[in-house]
């Protein structure tokens, strides 16, 4: 079953317009080459017989190590605290200028 997706530039620029990400005409091309491409490759690890593989999530046997959810209140700041040198606030909230444009 193989899908056999190919992409364009015109592909390549719609994407790139929703990343905001210029790119030129090369570019386009040899993202839309490089995308078909990978695509393929997908198709083929689709075929992939898996059925008498274990699952696997990792494999290098290492464990993570991690430290119990508590909250130090020694460190801890109050919202007055926190708030104090901030340029402006709001109801006990940082007001900050809009970062997005659209």
């Amino acid at each position: 079953m193989q899908s056999h997706l190919t992409f364009s530039s015109d592909d390549v620029s719609h994407i790139a317009i929703l990343a905001n990400i210029p790119v030129s005409e090369e570019e386009k091309k040899q993202l839309a080459e490089g995308f078909t491409t990978t695509m393929k490759v997908v198709d083929v690890l689709k075929n992939a017989q898996t059925n008498n593989v274990i699952p696997t999530d990792q494999v290098t046997g290492l464990e993570n190590i991690t430290r119990e959810d508590v909250i130090d209140e020694a460190r801890m700041l109050s919202q007055d605290e926190a708030l104090r040198n901030a340029k402006r606030t709001y109801k006990g909230y940082f007001v900050v200028k809009q970062v997005l444009d659209r």
